[in-house]
């Protein structure tokens, strides 16, 4: 994990927040790779679920609600966890996740456990009463639940739908920890899809497949299926699988898909007073039923860079992700950055290239062997060098290039009126 935090910072991906003031825990920024790796992921889930997944409606709820969104849906009284404080050095943990009776961090007497309510409390408003007070939303759902009105009475789908969104939530986590794991700031990628009772195991499976294929698309092979059971299913759930990767912690939630049954919309039609049934043409109306898949951005990072992690003596650091998320998905050389014809054809079909490929880079520092390193480290799938056989045809065709392959390190030559689709058929932009 210390070699990720470092690669991660060091070449852009991800730095402490608030660094310069010593940080604060469970909150991280996003340096220029880390945006454009966290947009890669998104777009691609909103292309696949939402553009491409018939019946899909988009929304960008508030993160700011109503709190009798909060009461109504049971986080206000809750949303907590177990929280014990060390009798030594005052530090908090969550009590489930400790080992023994001791304090992990001095060994001191732990106090009796409480609920510790993780939710972040604000005002609104110039009035600071209890009236003003509500939260900062701790999951994107409830967004959507109090939405499914205004989706019905604009667009009248018809059972089976699904409302996706992706946005921002925080939780207040007792221990913040484990890199982008555990933090407490985070995006979310989630979909209610509401069904008809009778329907719900056979759209629940439906939903199983798509999210193998998607953890299939992201390359991410040390994931587990696990069935929860007990105790440990949420108080709206009937069935959760979860989907655990092999993180250096330990086996731990990448993503979920749930069935919350009708509970969510049944409460907040009590508590709201609105009529929140669907009416199918033929029938009496109903409160549908809930599939949710749930996905984690920052935790889908986490699992994208530990997985695509390479390194040895002779070549040195490598990420290997998939093509379409690799920030940078193609670097171009010129091979000696003081020969102003070279930078000047280079210039040109960078230009080009910037065009119909999005994620292009130019990088004209050190030697192309360091280059090579610089955008390995990165992730980039492919880096063209311009060079003199490109301007003279002596060693190679006039009007050609070299492009190399970070997984084969093959290098190829490729005619440059051919450049644009060859790449794009590579990389399937």
């Amino acid at each position: 994990m210390e070699k990720i935090v470092s690669l991660a910072k060091r070449k852009g991906f991800i730095y402490p927040g608030s660094s310069i003031y010593g940080g604060l825990a469970g909150f991280w920024d996003y340096g220029p790779m880390g945006v454009e790796l966290k947009r890669n992921i998104e777009n691609l889930w909103w292309e696949i679920f939402v553009l491409n997944t018939p019946n899909i409606y988009g929304l960008d709820s508030a993160i700011i609600m109503n709190s009798k969104v909060w009461q109504a849906s049971g986080h206000a009284q809750g949303f907590s966890d177990p929280m014990v404080a060390c009798k030594e050095c005052n530090k908090r943990f969550r009590a489930d996740h400790l080992e023994e009776d001791k304090c992990p961090e001095c060994g001191g007497t732990l106090g009796e456990a409480s609920q510790f309510n993780m939710m972040f409390e604000t005002k609104v408003g110039a009035t600071q009463s209890e009236d003003s007070k509500t939260y900062l939303r701790p999951e994107t759902a409830q967004g959507i639940f109090v939405n499914f009105k205004n989706i019905l009475d604009s667009y009248s789908p018809k059972l089976p739908f699904g409302i996706a969104q992706i946005g921002k939530a925080f939780r207040n986590e007792i221990s913040a920890r484990d890199f982008l794991f555990r933090a407490r700031e985070f995006s979310q990628m989630e979909i209610e899809y509401f069904v008809e009772e009778k329907n719900w195991e056979k759209e629940f499976d439906k939903w199983l497949e798509y999210m193998r294929l998607w953890i299939k698309e992201l390359g991410l092979k040390n994931v587990k299926e696990v069935n929860v059971e007990g105790d440990d299913l949420a108080h709206y759930s009937k069935k959760t699988v979860d989907f655990e990767y092999e993180f250096p912690f330990g086996q731990s939630e990448l993503y979920g898909l749930a069935y919350r049954t009708d509970y969510d919309l049944k409460k907040h039609s009590e508590e709201s007073g609105i009529d929140l049934l669907y009416r199918p043409d033929e029938g009496e109306p109903f409160i549908p039923h809930v599939i949710e898949p749930s996905f984690g951005v920052d935790r889908t990072i986490l699992a994208l860079l530990l997985e695509h992690y390479n390194e040895n003596e002779e070549r040195g650091i490598w990420l290997s992700l998939p093509y379409k998320l690799a920030p940078v998905k193609v670097a171009i050389f010129p091979l000696l950055k003081n020969k102003k014809e070279l930078v000047s054809k280079a210039q040109s079909v960078y230009e080009d290239l910037k065009k119909v490929i999005p994620g292009v880079a130019w990088d004209d520092h050190g030697n192309v062997g360091k280059r090579y390193r610089r955008q390995d480290e990165i992730g980039t799938p492919f880096c063209v060098t311009i060079d003199f056989d490109t301007l003279e045809g002596e060693g190679a065709p006039k009007d050609t290039v070299t492009v190399r392959n970070r997984d084969t390190m093959e290098q190829e030559r490729v005619a440059i009126k051919d450049l644009s689709q060859y790449l794009r058929d590579k990389i399937g932009t």
